[in-house]
């Protein structure tokens, strides 16, 4: 029964926009751009560079090493943060036009990640821990001095009503004190 039931929900799921909309495969640039075989020919050069959108002469594939790569294009690693902020985009969040290819490692150069191939954007080692000492430092000098000189918000006796609860705290109704005043004008 339950493997019934499950070939019926396969089916009926299969003629439904849900799962097209909801997977990665048919969220990706579509069969057109899935890299084939390392091109070994001028010829099979030509065929993948007329399929990733590029002149024969800027079209260099990744080489064949055995990562799998295949015919997809080597671009150079630039991050969306050192794109051009002002240009003229298709996709002005992406910084990218449209049937532009992506680099390999696209996912890692989005500009909600920092950026890990350019050079001379790194904090020196001796400056971070420089930092990280002072930060360590101001803490500690903070928390000894907390502990020292203690603080805390100045406060009233707590008030209540009737005399501060003279007779129901088990005072005399004839000897009632006269109710303390807390505050001055």
């Amino acid at each position: 029964m339950a493997l019934t039931c499950r070939c019926l929900a396969r089916r009926m799921l299969k003629y439904t926009l849900l799962p097209r909309v909801a997977t990665a495969r048919f969220a990706s640039n579509g069969d057109d751009r899935k890299s084939g075989a390392y091109p070994r020919t001028p010829e099979e050069r030509a065929a993948a560079a007329k399929k990733y959108n590029i002149r024969v002469q800027d079209y260099e594939p990744y080489p064949d090493d055995g990562f799998g790569w295949g015919d997809y294009p080597k671009f150079p690693a630039v991050h969306e943060d050192y794109k051009d902020p002002h240009g003229d985009w298709d996709f002005p969040d992406q910084r990218r036009n449209f049937g532009e290819t992506p680099h390999i490692d696209y996912d890692v150069m989005v500009r909600n990640r920092p950026a890990p191939y350019l050079e001379g954007d790194n904090i020196p080692q001796w400056k971070q821990a420089a930092i990280l000492g002072g930060v360590l430092v101001t803490l500690g000098f903070l928390f000894y001095a907390g502990q020292k000189y203690k603080l805390f918000q100045p406060a009233a006796p707590k008030q209540y009503p009737y005399n501060d609860l003279w007779i129901e705290k088990g005072g005399d109704p004839d000897n009632i004190p006269v109710k303390p005043k807390h505050y001055e004008f």
